[in-house]
């Protein structure tokens, strides 16, 4: 790959917009990780974001750099990345973003950042550019992640129910307050192994297109290190908007169900972690929170909200590809 002649200063301004994304991510998506806890009276708000926060950077020692691989080699031809497809890629992600966080809808941060690669990158050279193993990876996984979670909420809702039959609602509303803490925690650590990862992949890819480093070169330290401080801060400064979406509004909570509900979704998010595919926590969340309330009943569940969110979850990825694509010629009028 032929290397870019930028400034240092462009290369700086694009790892900061890339850091601000990751911010950005941390603060749309922190109500995915604290949602339920906070909506069951488990945790104040603010006690919720810190936990929350916490665990996001915790993941630095738990998870290796498969997502962060995936989205800086597997998604876009790499001979075709420059500073303008990075700027378009970020721009179109943080725009929608901001939009969805502004109207309180809980969409992907990590698929508006793919489709702002695509967009950036189809606005350059094509759709030949695209990498179609790695799209396809990850846009199956926009059906799979809520599906999981679905399953695994809901199974989580039926062990428990079964194990806890004896039991009395205040025994079991008490014992549940305590272990929501620690799925909480593991959906946070979820949340930042693979959310911090996405970002990592974005600055690996401009390193590597600017020269700075090589694709058989590991991942610099002070991007992986960045990279989670930023979400993390992200996450801890909140989006409460989308909290009562994903806490109230889908279905209404215990600490039980927020317990069978967050553990469901950080088995999902273990899992695609671990297979390197960059999943939307989003979708994982709603998913789990949608199969606890059926599995009660399923007048339980507001579909009309769920549904609501799902169109959402569709537009996202086209909507950031086209913004992407603006902004990917506005950078080359103004970089």
């Amino acid at each position: 790959m032929q290397t870019l002649n930028i400034s240092i200063y462009v290369l700086a301004f694009l790892i900061v917009l890339a850091l601000a994304f990751d911010f950005m991510n941390g603060f749309h998506d922190a109500a995915n990780a604290i949602a339920t806890v906070v909506s069951t009276g488990v945790l104040k708000p603010s006690s919720a974001v810190a936990l929350a926060a916490f665990f996001n950077f915790v993941a630095i020692a738990v998870f290796q750099l498969k997502v962060a691989a995936t989205v800086g080699k597997g998604t876009i031809d790499p001979t075709v990345v420059d500073h303008y497809v990075i700027f378009g890629a970020l721009i179109g992600a943080i725009a929608w973003n901001f939009l969805t966080w502004y109207y309180g809808i809980p969409s992907s941060s990590s698929h508006a950042l793919i489709g702002g690669l695509v967009g950036a990158a189809v606005a350059k050279a094509g759709t030949s550019s695209l990498i179609s193993a790695g799209l396809i990876k990850t846009i199956s996984f926009i059906v799979l992640s809520p599906l999981l979670g679905l399953l695994f909420g809901s199974l989580m809702m039926l062990i428990v129910s079964w194990m806890f039959v004896r039991s009395t609602p205040q025994r079991v509303d008490k014992w549940f307050r305590r272990m929501q803490l620690v799925s909480a925690s593991m959906y946070s650590l979820g949340h930042g192994g693979n959310d911090a990862q996405k970002t990592m992949g974005i600055i690996w890819m401009l390193l590597i297109a600017a020269g700075v480093t090589t694709a058989n070169d590991p991942l610099p330290m002070w991007v992986i290190i960045s990279c989670y401080v930023a979400i993390g801060l992200g996450t801890l400064f909140g989006g409460w908007r989308i909290v009562k979406t994903m806490g109230q509004k889908i279905t209404k909570l215990k600490p039980v169900g927020g317990f069978c509900a967050e553990t469901g979704g950080a088995i999902t998010l273990f899992l695609a972690t671990g297979m390197g595919i960059p999943v939307s926590t989003t979708h994982t969340i709603t998913g789990a929170i949608v199969g606890v309330g059926s599995s009660r009943k399923m007048s339980a569940v507001r579909w009309g909200v769920a549904g609501n969110i799902v169109w959402a979850w569709i537009f996202t990825i086209p909507a950031s590809a086209f913004m992407a694509a603006i902004a990917w010629w506005v950078g080359q009028q103004f970089l």
